[in-house]
């Protein structure tokens, strides 16, 4: 463990007594001006191409932001999903490339760039040099591909067929709503009560279990009509009998009016401070510039995608990560299709980590994890809410054996919501809007059945532990950091609940972030040439022609990754993507320090 600087009894937030001067592209510095204002530090504007926080004992640390390498066509939200294959994967369940009607890469690149900064003030804080970190959205559009881009370089075909299909289910009165079981008894008992064919039952199960997976789920059509000859009020009779849960689509309005505005994540002082251990008393290895958490422990008790990514970028950034398993191992790293035998979904979130296994059922493993967390920096999970408290496992119960400790959980609705329903990906895009804000107006609302808060929400649980980090060295206090699904859905829906809560349209308009299809494939134009765009038939020309005609009349537009295994090779990424030891594809790290 790092030993405490000097306390600084006045620090409440990590970025209390510093100031930041913001500069470069707005669209990509939206969420990290917010958030640096909501972690303590005061705004100045001034002229130039970097963002420069500084103040307090620290010297100036940098930041620059933009949306690809200059000549690639990258150029903004449009371009960046296009090329890194949002838009492919987030079209599975339509069958065609899709764009994303919110500003997901913008708002990823925003969090990563603040994740950097506050890197850099860690590393300074324990000795290492003042640093510039450079964020680009295309390195942020490939680390939320990358589950999918490892699938795609896997040495074996997907478990499911991926073809178009999905929820959302709508009831006979017309209400659009979204179904969410792990269990495949409720899955049964909910479609048993509805009177669904049984074959279709069972065919339908592996394709919805597996669509965080695939991005898909092409179960029998048979499954949404059975649901249109049911009232709404039977669906919710069915689900509290099952054991399944579902949630209405609420529309952007709904949400808006809502909204509390509260910070995306939490941060609670866990002890009125403490002396360094004798573990600590020599100080771990003075980081380096691009490894800032060099010498820090992070102990991770994860699940899914949310936790395990939250850990894997700690990782990234220099720290050593131990996961927490269950007797016989995690048993996802089994989970098709595979690398070398492992998982490649697994090890596009977890290779590098060390494991240990634990039976948290068992008293004895418990108080082995307790000794495991006594020496750890940060102690990381995503267990179901209420479950840390009932296995003595929660801050205070850390923090009584490790006072220095960053207890991290990044859970699903932080308690903000009275009605939540179960706190998955698909459900929080159902219970906030996402749904709608990801389609234009005039399309009904559909949750993605891209993982999009899983990534979001972990790129926020990164952003929360290192926050805490920062101001247990301010303060010499052990932090609890709490983050969550829905903070992230408030983060990237922050521009269209504005819009709402003004009475405007929140969507984009009709059309918004179509690719245009060639006879050989798709593109897409900017956001800003979108409507020249559109006057030009493309439809008979191949893709290079295409782009050679909209660019001769100043349009900007690029090619649709619709192959994410062609991401290899494609000359317009800022980082190239390599294999690791199994094989698996490895997507280039999200910030580079200098």
């Amino acid at each position: 463990m790092a030993s405490p600087t000097t306390t600084h009894t006045a620090v409440r937030r990590p970025l209390d007594a510093l100031r930041f001067d913001m500069a470069g592209p707005p669209a990509l510095n939206r969420v990290v001006a917010d958030h640096l204002r909501r972690l303590g530090a005061r705004a100045r504007d001034r002229e130039g191409e970097d963002i420069r926080l500084r103040g307090g004992e620290f010297a100036p640390v940098t930041a620059r932001t933009a949306w690809g390498a200059a000549g690639s066509g990258v150029e903004d939200e449009a371009t960046a999903q296009a090329v890194t294959g949002v838009m492919a994967v987030h079209g599975r369940r339509h069958g065609t490339p899709r764009g994303l009607g919110a500003d997901y890469l913008a708002t990823a690149t925003g969090v990563l760039t603040v994740q950097g900064l506050l890197a850099g003030l860690i590393g300074q804080v324990r000795g290492g040099p003042a640093t510039q970190v450079r964020t680009t959205a295309d390195r942020a559009g490939l680390l939320a591909v990358s589950q999918y881009l490892a699938a795609a370089g896997a040495d074996e075909p997907e478990a499911v067929e991926a073809a178009p299909g999905g929820p959302p289910f709508t009831s006979a009165d017309g209400v659009l709503f979204e179904l969410e079981t792990l269990d495949p008894g409720d899955w049964a008992a909910f479609w048993r009560a509805l009177e669904a064919p049984a074959d279709a039952i069972r065919a339908g199960w592996r394709p919805f279990q597996f669509r965080y997976a695939t991005a898909c789920a092409p179960f029998p059509e048979v499954l949404h009509e059975v649901t249109r000859r049911h009232p709404w009020a039977r669906i919710r009779q069915a689900a509290g009998r099952s054991g399944a849960e579902v949630c209405r689509l609420r529309t952007l309005a709904e949400r808006a009016g809502e909204d509390d505005g509260a910070d995306p994540w939490t941060l609670r002082a866990l002890s009125a401070g403490y002396a360094a251990s004798a573990a600590a008393a020599g100080r771990p290895p003075t980081p380096a510039a691009d490894r800032p958490l060099a010498g820090l422990t992070v102990l991770e008790a994860g699940r899914r995608i949310q936790a395990p990514l939250a850990a894997h970028l700690l990782g990234l950034l220099g720290a050593r990560v131990t996961r927490i398993e269950p007797p016989g191992g995690d048993p996802l790293r089994g989970m098709p299709p595979a690398c070398s035998g492992v998982s490649a979904r697994w090890l596009a979130l977890n290779r590098g980590k060390e494991a240990v296994e634990i039976d948290i059922k068992s008293p004895a493993d418990r108080n082995r994890l307790r000794e495991l967390a006594a020496d750890a920096d940060v102690f990381l999970h995503n267990w179901a809410p209420g479950k840390a408290a009932e296995l003595e496992l929660d801050a205070e119960h850390l923090a009584a054996v490790n006072p220095s400790v960053v207890y991290a959980y990044t859970g699903g609705w932080a308690d903000r919501l009275d009605d939540a329903p179960m706190g998955t990906d698909f459900m929080v895009q159902a219970r906030t809007g996402v749904g709608e804000a990801v389609h234009p107006a005039g399309e009904p609302p559909v949750p993605s059945l891209m993982t999009l808060l899983d990534v979001l929400g972990g790129l926020h649980g990164t952003e929360a532990v290192l926050a805490g980090l920062l101001l247990r060295e301010r303060t010499g206090q052990g932090v609890r950091v709490d983050s969550s699904l829905l903070g992230a859905a408030d983060t990237l829906l922050a521009p269209a609940l504005h819009r709402a809560a003004a009475g405007a349209e929140p969507r984009r308009p009709a059309g918004f972030r179509h690719p245009l299809a060639t006879s050989d494939g798709w593109i897409v134009p900017s956001d800003d040439s979108a409507a020249a765009a559109a006057a030009y038939d493309v439809r008979g020309m191949c893709t290079e022609d295409a782009l050679d005609l909209l660019r001769s009349h100043g349009l900007t537009a690029t090619a649709v990754t619709t192959d994410l295994s062609a991401l290899h090779h494609d000359p317009r990424l800022s980082g190239s993507i390599s294999r690791d030891a199994h094989g698996a594809p490895v997507v280039p790290d999200p910030w580079s320090f200098a």
